[in-house]
């Protein structure tokens, strides 16, 4: 009888898909919402090394999509200093 941990063909599912795809994906997807100066850089620096790696791993539709997040990420960062620049700056209102 066989014990624990001793069959090699259930248990061990090898994912094909780049991680870095997915994490340059996640960041673009993030960084449209949150945090756009930090995660955009990261997307299209994550996704340019997916996109390198894509004829050994999977994910090079994932890894295009992680650099055009990416770059809208900081064309959104651009827009909300724009905004921020031409209406005087951001103005903290505490109490009182």
């Amino acid at each position: 009888m066989a014990g624990y941990g001793t069959s090699s063909a259930h248990g061990q599912s090898q994912s094909r898909t780049n991680g870095l795809a997915i994490a340059g994906l996640v960041c673009g997807i993030v960084g449209v919402l949150f945090f756009h100066i930090i995660l955009g850089p990261l997307a299209i620096i994550f996704g340019a090394i997916a996109l390198r790696q894509a004829p050994v791993k999977n994910g090079a539709g994932m890894a295009k999509a992680a650099i055009v997040l990416g770059i809208i990420d900081l064309l959104v960062f651009g827009i909300l200093l724009a905004v921020a620049a031409s209406t005087g700056g951001f103005t903290w209102y505490v109490g009182g």
